[in-house]
């Protein structure tokens, strides 16, 4: 089998490859840097592990994918074009982002028989309305209005793997209602599982879910 050999036909692969970053080519890193901080995006990191290479990366809110740029990253030549940002609702986001600074240009829909047509899709559908807008290098970001998936389109998710978070999960807040007063376990088990799964490690789950607790739950561990 070459390289050039396709794998059979219809056949899904299994194996974990998850998409995490894509890199932009941006002229002046500082500038792009201020951009994406002023959309609200998070800054993940900033830092030069080199005097030749610089590394900023952001991650916009609730995406598992990041992007980066910076110096020495890329030779890429031009902007990017049609990077796809999945809203829940356009109107909302787009009214967002343009209050943070972005020039987002007037939502539009698709349509089978006339194309690009101005506004929302009449009937709301998923995938159809989007709007556009650039970050000072022309790199094009779309917001795409997308409120349920067609078949196929998402993971069925490894009920072993939740399983186990489940059960670690459990055993952490067995600590934290031995000593916290009177509560909705789901509470605590959500803010611990969404800290587990978005990055941080078990302390560090129970010190956000814990804060969680206090600040927004107004359940207070008073310790003696």
């Amino acid at each position: 089998m070459t390289s050039e050999t396709p794998t059979e036909t219809g056949a899904v692969s299994t194996l974990p490859q998850r998409f995490e970053v894509t890199t932009l080519p941006v002229a002046d890193v500082d500038r792009a840097k201020a951009f994406y901080q002023g959309l609200g995006w998070r800054l993940d990191i900033d830092f030069k592990p080199s005097p030749d290479t610089r590394n900023v990366q952001f991650t916009p809110p609730g995406s598992p994918a990041s992007m980066q740029f910076g110096e020495g990253l890329t030779n890429m030549a031009g902007p990017l074009e049609g990077l796809l940002l999945i809203v829940d609702d356009i109107e909302v986001a787009r009214d967002d982002l343009i209050g943070r600074g972005a020039d987002v240009e007037e939502i539009w829909h698709s349509d089978p028989a006339k194309g690009k047509v101005a506004g929302v899709d009449p009937q709301r559908r998923s995938y159809f309305s989007r709007a556009g807008f650039a970050d000072p290098d022309g790199n094009t970001w779309v917001l795409q209005e997308i409120t349920e998936r067609l078949p196929g389109r998402v993971e069925t998710p490894d009920s072993g793997a939740l399983a186990e978070l489940l059960h670690e999960a459990a055993i952490h807040h067995g600590d934290f209602e031995a000593v916290a007063p009177p509560h909705d376990w789901w509470d605590w088990y959500a803010a611990y599982m969404g800290a587990r799964e978005g990055g941080s490690t078990s302390e560090q789950a129970v010190e956000l879910a814990g804060r969680y607790m206090a600040d927004v739950k107004g359940v207070v561990v008073t310790r003696d």
